[in-house]
């Protein structure tokens, strides 16, 4: 096979990107000695990388070349809403609200993970292992779904290659450096892919409108072109209620996710929230913006969606553009779903063993020595079974597979949401509103999942249609019945509130002893 000038360009990129993934990953290997270094950098890390952790595990493939192919064909430019609610929503607010907060009562706490906290805010064992489980259950998909974005971009750069061939070498480097280095490893990588993410997604925006004659050209092209209309140029696009829907649950959702909670666990001090809030917020904006802004002109470019799918329709926009510029997209693309691979491999390699197998082990407790490599072995399972999901997606186009990666992200926040909000905020929260919520959208997702595969019918009935149109409005439901259920449970069950909440509570009000300079006064 004749190697193309795209193909050499892109080549070379990509291997120097893993040289510094490998580098990065043993540089690192001296911060996880012990469990806190592996899974939270020992809570020390800075601002910068706490910010850029944040938002390279919030953006992956998955909304680079899926969701702003899918909801720029059908918003149009309003699909710019989207990027800005994950920017405001999903970011500023999520950092506003719970980061101090979270990183103050896990510390205090001496939680690790989301499971880990459950068990020590409520003094519940039986929570935490719930967590735990529904963590194991609906991350494995998750991760799977980060390789999808992958296969098409492959495609277009290397023709001939074997997709599973790219799954397996992004496995197996990504595997090998957050296994080396832990947390520290992968934050430090994702301060590096997230600088390659905001450099790539600006580089790649002026190529494509410089290829449509410019920005007025290609908004006075959307409007009047064969495949697009006055509506996908305009404020709020073809379907205003839809896009909300599909704001709330990509902004709003990130505040129950584990891996994205968790990087507030790892922050170093009160200063390093400031700053880490608004670094956070200014890349979001530019990379979530600017990948729906970018995905609003898929209608410019001659793609049968019903066909090809909404994949289809970003690798379209590039094909056109300079070697360079693809080979820029390739390692943008890469760079964002490593980086959030590693994230969730991390998240839940940690979970399974410290909250489901240490708390079994009650006669002879396990050493930090074993759990350590525990997790590292969990780690290289986690992301053996994601890959081998992604290449059977991709070979067999499985619906199960991809209704449950639709699922996923719905279940985890419609789950974890409401009660790890409340928890940080209240002392009345109780033991019984915490099952409730994890049995309500773990519930409500499995019904979405049936529902998606035909195997329960809710057509009858235009409330349940609605609800379950799609796995983004249950989901939404998901996270706001928890927001209101757990309120109210709570209300009834008070005698379930555990009893140290006091103690838990004191973090936020320390005493100081200050001296002072005496003076003879009058």
């Amino acid at each position: 096979m004749a190697m193309t000038p795209t193909m050499i360009i892109t080549l070379i990129m990509t291997l120097v990107f893993f040289a510094l993934m490998i580098f990065i990953g043993i540089r690192s290997k001296s911060h996880a000695k012990d469990v806190t270094g592996f899974v939270l950098g020992s809570r020390n890390v800075g601002p910068w990388l706490s910010a850029f952790a944040y938002g390279t595990s919030y953006f992956s493939a998955v909304i680079f070349v899926g969701y702003a192919g899918q909801f720029g064909w059908n918003f149009g430019l309003a699909s710019t809403w989207i990027g800005l609610g994950n920017a405001f929503i999903g970011s500023l607010l999520a950092w506003l609200i719970l980061g101090r907060r979270t990183r103050i009562m896990t510390n205090h706490l001496g939680s690790k993970t989301m499971p880990d906290f459950f068990g020590a805010r409520f003094g519940s064992p039986a929570l935490k292992i719930a967590a735990s489980i529904i963590t194991f259950l609906f991350l494995i998909p998750y991760t799977a779904s980060l390789y999808n974005g992958l296969s098409r971009l492959f495609a277009m750069a290397f023709p001939g290659v074997d997709y599973a061939v790219c799954v397996i070498v992004m496995a197996v480097l990504t595997g090998t450096y957050v296994v080396i280095g832990g947390y520290m490893a992968t934050a430090l990588n994702d301060f590096l892919q997230g600088m390659l993410m905001l450099g790539g997604i600006v580089a790649v925006i002026a190529a494509v409108l410089n290829d449509n004659g410019g920005f007025t050209a290609a908004i006075e092209s959307l409007a009047t072109g064969s495949n697009g209309g006055w509506q996908y140029a305009s404020f709020f696009g073809a379907e205003p209620l839809f896009l909300l829907f599909v704001v709330l649950l990509t902004s709003l959702g990130t505040w129950g996710l584990p891996q994205m909670v968790g990087k507030f666990y790892a922050i170093k001090n009160e200063d390093a929230v400031k700053k880490g809030t608004v670094i956070s917020t200014l890349f979001a904006i530019v990379v979530a913006g600017g990948c729906y802004f970018l995905g609003g002109f898929g209608r410019l470019y001659n793609v049968d969606v019903a066909a090809e799918g909404f994949d289809a329709v970003i690798p379209k926009m590039l094909s056109t553009l300079s070697p360079v510029i693809i080979g820029i997209v390739i390692v943008l693309v890469l760079s964002a779903s490593m980086s959030t691979l590693s994230s969730l491999v991390l998240t839940s390699s940690s979970t399974i063993t410290l909250d489901f197998l240490a708390p079994m082990a009650k006669k002879k407790p396990m050493t930090e020595k074993k759990k350590m490599v525990l997790m590292r072995l969990f780690i290289v399972v986690f992301i053996v079974i994601s890959a081998a999901i992604a290449i059977m997606q991709a070979t067999n186009k499985s619906l199960f597979i991809a209704q449950m990666m639709g699922i996923s992200w719905g279940a985890l926040a419609g789950a974890f949401l409401a009660p790890f909000l409340y928890s940080l905020y209240s002392k009345r929260i109780s033991k019984c509103s915490v099952a409730v919520s994890f049995v309500w959208g773990v519930g409500l997702e499995i019904v979405q999942l049936l529902v998606s595969l035909g195997a329960l019918d809710v057509s009858a009935s235009p409330v349940l249609s609605f609800v379950f149109r799609n796995s983004l409005y249950s989901g939404v439901f998901a996270m706001v019945g928890g927001l209101i259920l757990v309120p109210i449970v709570s209300l009834f069950t008070q005698k379930a509130c555990p009893k140290n909440v006091e103690d838990t509570f004191a973090c936020y009000k320390k005493n100081m002893t200050v001296g002072i300079t005496d003076n003879l006064g009058k």
